[in-house]
Order: structure tokens, then C-alpha cells, then sequence
């Protein structure tokens, strides 16, 4: 890991958030950057901490818990890394949800009463409330996770009666088309079509809206979008060295092997 390019990458991603949040007619403010360090070290994160970013997002139970680890063992930043807010973005199994619940300040992949009930009884357990985002599979594609659209009513409903430990911010898509700009357009407007639709049906004011990546999040920021998960235009490549040497920290953290990754 290049910290300077980094910075610099990180820099530019910004700027053209802030050029996006300006087409749209939107104030920065409202848009929340999440930066997807999936596969990246932790002193990656650190480096992104330390120039001001607070929201990362990991895609696998295991390698975020053992991030997190290594991230404590950084005195020196600690501050900088007691502020940040964690995301689940990546698929949890149901029998994983007891070690997402209240290890994330959203997860943003809700999909079925199955996870919804695992969630339950693990934020009941703790007795804390965990914010989720229903994901949506707006492009309807069977190789898909994710809520149809015709059953998400359904499933609110189900998490509103039987789920009073789950708090429902609002919906997540990921859309059939990947780094296509403003070919992902439509597919951000019908999740914010389905978010209205779902604030009339379920009297919840639903402020989220996760959608947008590296390659169309200005159409996101365009049609609504409250977070934007962010990457490779962040991170660059993966850094083979740190990999290595993010694997022999890793061995040397007891109590985390038991942990597997949640990569479905």
C-alpha cells in the first residue's frame, strides 16, 4: 500500500462527490461516502481513517472482525479509528447473523424473514437495536440475493411485527448492469420508486438509500442516493504485501479462527 497515492485517489473520489452532489442540485451533507475496503489491509484503512474518512464497508464477516483487531493494535491513530462507523454490504447467511448484530452500524442486506428472525434473536440476546437496510434485487435476477421487489412490502411487514429489535432505515440495491454509468440510472430510480412506495405503505420515513459504486454513483447522487459505496477508486488494486502481511498478523489474533468468512 501506497499511502500517497491513496490520498490521492481518495482526494479525487471526493471531489467527485462533491461535483456530483453540485449536478444534482444536492448538498454534500446528504450524501454519506462508504469506503468499500474489502481485500485491503488494514493500514489501508487506517491511512483513509487518518485523512478524515469515518464509513468503510466490508463485505466478510471474518476479515472485518480480524481488521477491526489489527486497527486496535494502532495506538498512535486510535483516535482516528474510535471513529469509524463499520458496514456490512456483503450477503450474511442466517447463521452468521449473531456475529453481524451490533458489530455494525448498518447492515445493508436484509432479504428474507429467515436472516430477519436470526437477527432478531441475536439483537434481542444483546439487547440493542441493529439498524438495517432492506436489499433489494431490482433487476430481478435469479443468480441474485436480494428481496423481489413485489415481496419487500411482505417482508417490511414481517420485520415491523415480529423484528422490534431490527430498525429499518431504508433500501440497498446492487444493479444488473456494474460499472455501466448511466446505464444503472433507471435501476436507482425504480429502488427510490420502491422506497416511496414503501414509506406510504409502512409509515417508516426510510431516509436511506444505499446505491451507486465507483462507476455510476453520480446517477445515484442524482436520483437520490444517501450512500454511495466507493472502492477500487479509493483503494486501488490489491497490494499482494500487504496481504502477506496482513495474513501473518492475522495468525498471531487468537480467538478468530473460528470465524468464517460470510462469502456465501
Amino acid at each position: 500500500m501506497e499511502a500517497p497515492q491513496l490520498l490521492q485517489r481518495y482526494t479525487h473520489v471526493l471531489q467527485r462527490l462533491q461535483k456530483a452532489c453540485d449536478a444534482a442540485g444536492r448538498r454534500r451533507s446528504e450524501v454519506t461516502l462508504i469506503a468499500v475496503s474489502k481485500l485491503h489491509s488494514a493500514r489501508a484503512v487506517a491511512c483513509c481513517a487518518n485523512a478524515g474518512q469515518v464509513d468503510f464497508g466490508e463485505n466478510y464477516v471474518q476479515e472485518a472482525l480480524i481488521k477491526r483487531d489489527i486497527l486496535e493494535s494502532f495506538p498512535c491513530i486510535k483516535s482516528d479509528i474510535d471513529r469509524i462507523r463499520w458496514h456490512m454490504i456483503g450477503h450474511v447467511q442466517s447463521r452468521k447473523a449473531r456475529l453481524v448484530v451490533g458489530a455494525f452500524c448498518l447492515v445493508h442486506t436484509l432479504d428474507s424473514r429467515k436472516l430477519a428472525d436470526a437477527m432478531e434473536r441475536r439483537a434481542r440476546e444483546l439487547d440493542t437495536l441493529q439498524p438495517v437496510l432492506f436489499e433489494v434485487n431490482v433487476g430481478e435476477e435469479i443468480q441474485k440475493s436480494g428481496v423481489l421487489p413485489c415481496d419487500l412490502p411482505k417482508l417490511a411487514d414481517y420485520v415491523l411485527e415480529h423484528c422490534p429489535h431490527l430498525e429499518v432505515r431504508g433500501l440497498m440495491c446492487l444493479p444488473p448492469v456494474f460499472d455501466a454509468g448511466d446505464a444503472a440510472r433507471p435501476h436507482f430510480s425504480r429502488l427510490r420508486g420502491l422506497r416511496d412506495a414503501l414509506q406510504q405503505h409502512c409509515g417508516l420515513p426510510l431516509r436511506e438509500l444505499s446505491m451507486g459504486m465507483s462507476g455510476d454513483f453520480a446517477g445515484a447522487v442524482a436520483e437520490g442516493a444517501t450512500m454511495v459505496r466507493i472502492g477500487t477508486d479509493i483503494f486501488g488494486p490489491r497490494c499482494i504485501e500487504d496481504q502477506k502481511l496482513e495474513q501473518d498478523t492475522c495468525s498471531n489474533l487468537t480467538g478468530m479462527t473460528s470465524v468464517n468468512a460470510n462469502d456465501g
